[in-house]
């Protein structure tokens, strides 16, 4: 691997583990007989969607938290999100007892963002991106108050590692992990668990066609802007930051490839998790699954695993959807 910038290590996300226990919830892993019979290796799916606020975030969320200072406890968290890493912040600094404020683009369902409201966080809507919308966080950085930014910071980066850390525990045997790819920093910090402990596992990000950001940097070499999309994998949107510190030479360097999805692939997935296994999940939840429907997950030499990465759909949606409607985001949101 080429020199990291303050690199994250195996041993990071070790201590992340130990400063989140009895904070987060371990999450069930379970075999998936039909998805098994369809790709001809056993396939195995962590619920991570039950985790606490319905996503993945908490964990990271959880983690950068319990790190602060005294003097940032008392100025105030502020965060971007496009809505689960939003939600998963409120309710860490709740728990902490620190006041939170989220901004958020136009482009964030409603559903998200009454969640946060409902972490007792305060939103501040700005633009039509992520980008746009870290406008509103500077200005209160600027004023005093403290950032956790949503990916590319090591506490974030090592939080989410500990989901690879229960992976490689539960499932020595796995070749194949399908893992949520959008700003990062859940795919950076699970390969680098899993890959410390598994050498040979292949790490595969998935993500939306529609705006999928990281995928475009590692294209140019650097990363570079993206114009942000509706899309049913609303929480895989936003930019990976011209500032990047972190996360993108880590996907560069420790994820084996990236699958990219059309809206009614990652449709086929939602449905998949509700009629097949009884799992409520939302778009950017379902990718890996849908991965493996749409025939993009080829030649597997051993157990796969799908990560179900949140459950934060709005349930209106979620109907259309499982009732076989074709929905197109960008038709509704015009």
């Amino acid at each position: 691997m080429s020199a990291l910038t303050n690199p994250i290590t195996a041993a990071d996300i070790a201590r992340a583990a130990q400063t989140l226990t009895g904070l987060i919830r371990p999450t069930a892993i379970e075999a998936s007989p039909s998805l098994s019979t369809r790709l001809g290796v056993p396939v195995h799916l962590k619920l991570e969607h039950q985790q606490i606020t319905g996503s993945f975030k908490f964990r990271g969320a959880s983690n950068a938290v319990a790190h602060l200072s005294p003097a940032e406890r008392a100025a105030g968290v502020i965060g971007v999100s496009t809505g689960n890493h939003g939600r998963g912040l409120a309710r860490a600094c709740a728990d902490a007892d620190v006041r939170c404020v989220i901004a958020m683009s136009e482009l964030v369902p409603q559903n998200k963002i009454d969640g946060i409201r409902a972490e007792g966080a305060e939103v501040l809507i700005e633009g039509r991106s992520q980008d746009e919308a870290q406008k509103a966080v500077d200005r209160r950085v600027a004023g005093g108050m403290t950032m956790i930014p949503p990916f590319d910071h090591p506490h974030i980066i090592a939080g989410q590692g500990t989901l690879g850390l229960e992976i490689a525990n539960a499932l020595p045997d796995v070749k194949t992990v399908l893992v949520q790819l959008s700003g990062g920093g859940l795919i950076a910090g699970m390969a680098l668990a899993l890959k410390s402990r598994l050498p040979q596992v292949r790490v595969i990000g998935v993500c939306m066609e529609r705006g999928a950001a990281m995928q475009a940097s590692l294209a140019a070499g650097h990363p570079v802007d993206v114009t942000e999309e509706p899309t049913l994998a609303d929480s895989l949107g936003g930019g990976i930051g011209l500032d990047n510190r972190f996360t993108f030479q880590m996907v560069r360097d420790l994820v084996d490839d990236v699958i990219l999805l059309t809206e009614a692939e990652i449709a086929a997935g939602i449905r998949h998790c509700y009629w097949q296994e009884r799992q409520i999940v939302e778009g950017s939840g379902a990718v890996g699954v849908a991965a493996i429907l749409a025939g993009k997950v080829t030649a597997p030499d051993g157990p796969v695993l799908a990560l179900l990465s949140g459950q934060n759909i709005d349930m209106g949606l979620h109907h259309r959807i499982i009732s076989g409607e074709d929905v197109d985001i960008a038709k509704d949101t015009a």
